[in-house]
């Protein structure tokens, strides 16, 4: 019985020590992903495409977008609906004013879906790597 116990005792110590190597990775991953206020302190408004100038951006970042609801929104687009400024069924839009969006790999696309602001400039285009 005694042998059951401590070999019984040392899986614990094995699997708990397994468990914080595991707890710390993840904490680490996330940590690892960087949160951008698009536009800085002047927001999601017009003419900000160079915004992104000079950045990095990584898959599972977070663009945060402020703006006044009763003025903007931000739409998430493909190319097209990026290069045409329109909105397609599958776009998804959001209107909180402050909203939080992930980027996915690849590029991102970002339009203010009230009419002409796209046109306007309101619209960002952000390339996230792997």
């Amino acid at each position: 019985m005694a042998r059951q116990g401590r070999c019984s005792a040392i899986g614990v110590v094995l699997a708990s020590t397994l468990l914080v190597i595991l707890s710390l990775q993840f904490k680490i991953a996330i940590a690892k992903a960087a949160t951008f206020t698009v536009g800085d302190t002047s927001g999601w408004t017009f003419n900000i495409q160079s915004w992104t100038d000079g950045k990095k951006f990584k898959a599972g970042d977070s663009l945060i977008f402020n703006y006044d609801p009763s003025l903007h929104d931000v739409a998430t687009v493909d190319v097209d609906g990026y290069d045409g400024c329109t909105v397609s069924p599958s776009s998804n839009t959001y209107t909180s004013g402050k909203d939080t969006i992930k980027l996915k790999e690849g590029q991102n696309y970002f339009i203010c879906s009230i009419p002409s602001h796209c046109d306007w400039g309101l619209k960002i285009a952000v390339n996230a790597s792997a």
